[in-house]
């Protein structure tokens, strides 16, 4: 028997990695018009019993080579619901299609007493009579078929081109294991642990499958090389770096109403003339723009004032690839603001070899001024990110305070040197918990709920805030006849200090930039002023005299992808075995990280995992599903190659013994073996459909 398991396209294994790909299948047959989940069903079906086939087929071959009689040959598990009977060999199709087996005389696993039945095997041509190495040729044989078709499923893939996520630097999450090491927006990674990344899920599936610190090398955007050794952390469910994949610079439409190609209300949506989806940035300005880096650096420096877009855009006639370029302006974009300052606490995190440590910072300090300003009063510890970046190259003021052991904070004074690296501007932060960092100076830090500054004549003044308020939750209002914004509930209420799993987690900076990217909310601040809350109905402004800009405009874009395209047949093949064998060693790493609890069984999937992912990812093409089959066959050859009884890796292994020892397995043992190997598959399928079950209940 042969069996399929399943495991998270998140936790990278060789299966689910490609799942998203296997929508190439559906956008294939469906053509946009036989009816989506149903289509889905008929074609995952069909994908499954291709690689079982293709499994099935070697056992087959390699026993009728060995003159051994098959008796069935079944695409599938359990009770059979078709078959015909061709010479001596039943076909069938069985109910269970994740699953299938060659049935032949002398080796059947609902009856495993048939391998130690002396009298079958003075039968020469059952599979009991057979030396061990003809039998150890036809139980191998269908992971050694599941590996030939894998690499020319790849080959094929890569012969066609197969487009991914580039290995390129979108956002690293401050405070995170990457952060710290210094890697950054515009980094192009090249390696990790020696394995070439050619796609950015290369980097996640390598970190996701790492026990210990792994090792990146690649390019930072300024051309300089870099080689990080770096820690992951162990979150959720998976080994946590904290980097995401780069932008684009062409434009996308958000999965909303109307299908817009800004966020309403954003600075982009009120463009003059509008994005349309598929726009490509060439200029801003008089200034060309390369990249996702290029792009934001130039906002930021300009993030003041209205920036002229200029951007190709097809032919809409559709007749050729002709483009003309649009001019579109884009005006400046005030930061929201409520007039109030809270107050910040110590530092959560310094970068490696950065300015700020160079000149002596480290975790738990807290900044007290700024070139003579107060932080938290003078001068607001939201704009230290602008603050620092537009004094690179210059000498910086820096007064902070340090525990002392056994004494009082300690106030040190120091001069810091920013790099010009902006604030405000990577795509995919700032999240939940996260701390603000101040890029030109290598520095994190959360900020308080406490309100220490009140700014006169502000949405706060005029409402009544105070000092000494702690900000407890803040609720954003979705008002009858808005535009969808891509929110899902009608008010979302973000607490400023919440909890997880016992840690407290600090949502200040998450809160801001929630209010910056769906402008037509209406805002509730909630505080909590001598153990009473008090609900305040607040617009905030963004014209106060010391209000200040963001970077980035609210315009979509797509992720950054590229085609892996083999450039003659060789090199297919080269791809194709390249991604056989890192997709057996994907596979082992997953198993070893579950049974190590460094990979959680949550990520496990079953089949009802496959056909949700499957439909979010649709509209792929026929390279896609090859890919996906090409993993698919390799799941099967590995998983199946196990040392667990019933499955080919453990009838290998009684096989071995018997060559070993020059007798067969104890009956007895056998049996016992074969049915715990049966139930620990019932018990794996039944845990993989629960969960399934459970992830669509709860939305996880």
């Amino acid at each position: 028997m042969d069996i399929l398991t399943a495991l998270d396209p998140h936790s990278f294994s060789a299966l689910f990695g490609a799942a998203d790909l296997f929508a190439g299948l559906f956008a294939e047959l469906t053509m946009g018009g036989l009816g989506s989940k149903a289509a889905f069903l008929v074609l995952a079906a069909i994908g499954l019993g291709l690689v079982i086939f293709f499994h099935e087929l070697g056992h087959f071959a390699v026993a009728k080579w060995c003159d051994v009689r098959v008796e069935r040959f079944s695409i599938g598990l359990g009770p059979v619901v078709w078959s015909k009977k061709w010479g001596e060999t039943e076909y069938a199709i069985s109910a269970v299609p994740f699953g299938g087996y060659v049935k032949m005389l002398g080796q059947d696993d609902a009856d495993p007493s048939q391998l130690s039945s002396e009298e079958i095997a003075e039968d020469p041509r059952s599979y009991s009579a057979k030396p061990v190495w003809q039998r150890m040729l036809i139980i191998s044989a269908g992971v050694t078929m599941n590996v030939l078709t894998a690499v020319l499923f790849f080959a094929g893939a890569f012969g066609l081109g197969v487009m991914r996520q580039a290995p390129v630097v979108g956002w690293v999450q401050p405070g995170s294991p990457a952060w710290t090491a210094g890697l950054r927006l515009g980094d192009v990674i090249e390696t990790i642990n020696d394995r070439d990344v050619n796609a950015f899920t290369d980097l996640n599936r390598g970190v996701a499958l790492s026990r210990d610190a792994v090792n990146i090398t690649g390019t930072h955007s300024d051309g300089a090389e870099f080689d990080y050794t770096i820690v992951p952390d162990l979150s959720g469910t998976r080994r946590f770096l904290g980097v995401g994949a780069s932008a684009d610079l062409k434009v996308a439409a958000i999965d909303i109403e109307g299908k817009p190609t800004a966020m309403p209300g954003s600075a982009a949506a009120d463009a003059e003339p509008k994005f349309e989806s598929k726009d490509q940035i060439v200029r801003l300005g008089d200034t060309k723009v390369d990249d996702f880096a290029a792009y934001v650096k130039y906002l930021a420096a300009n993030r003041d004032q209205s920036v002229e877009y200029h951007v190709q855009r097809k032919s809409k006639s559709g007749e050729d690839d002709s483009t003309t370029t649009v001019t579109i302006n884009v005006p400046a974009r005030p930061a929201r603001l409520l007039g109030l300052m809270a107050d910040v606490n110590n530092l959560t995190g310094v970068i490696d070899d950065s300015p700020a440590q160079k000149a002596g910072l480290k975790p738990g300090d807290r900044l007290v001024r700024i070139d003579g300003e107060d932080v938290g009063q003078g001068i607001d510890p939201l704009i230290l990110p602008h603050y620092f970046a537009d004094r690179a190259g210059e000498e910086v003021e820096v007064t902070f305070t340090r525990q002392v052991p056994g004494g009082e904070r300690e106030e040190r004074t120091v001069m810091i040197v920013p790099n010009d690296r902006p604030g405000w501007v990577e795509s995919g932060l700032p999240k939940r918990g996260v701390p603000l960092d101040v890029p030109a100076i290598g520095i994190a830090y959360h900020i308080s709920e406490r309100v220490i500054g009140v700014v006169e004549g502000s949405p706060a003044d005029e409402a009544g805030i105070q000092n000494n308020d702690h900000l407890e939750s803040i609720s954003f209002t979705r008002p009858p006849g808005a535009p969808e914004d891509g929110l899902e509930s009608e008010v979302e209420t973000v607490k400023f200090l919440d909890s997880d799993n016992g840690r407290d987690v600090e949502n200040y900076v998450y809160a801001f930039d929630t209010m910056q990217k769906f402008p037509n909310r209406k805002v509730k601040l909630t505080v909590r002023r001598e153990n009473k809350l008090i609900d305040f109905e607040i617009e905030p402004s963004t014209t106060l005299e010391n209000g200040w800009h963001l970077p980035m405009r609210g315009l979509a874009l797509y992720p950054l992808v590229q085609e892996l395209q083999a450039e003659d047949a060789g090199e297919a093949m080269a791809f194709g075995v390249s991604s056989t064998r890192n997709s057996i060693v994907d596979i082992y790493l997953t198993l070893r990280n579950l049974f190590t609890g460094d990979l959680s069984v949550r990520e496990l999937r079953g089949p009802l995992g496959i056909a949700g992912i499957a439909v979010e990812v649709a509209q792929q093409g026929l390279a896609e599903l090859l890919m996906f089959l090409g993993f698919l066959s390799v799941n099967l050859a590995v998983l199946n190659f196990l040392p667990i009884p019933v499955l080919d890796g453990g009838h290998m292994v009684f096989l071995i013994w018997e060559g070993v020892t020059r007798k067969k397995p104890n009956e007895r043992v056998m049996t016992t073996a074969i049915y715990i190997g049966i139930l620990f598959i019932l018990t794996l399928m039944v845990t993989v459909i629960y969960l399934d079950i459970a992830r669509m209940v709860t939305g996880g």
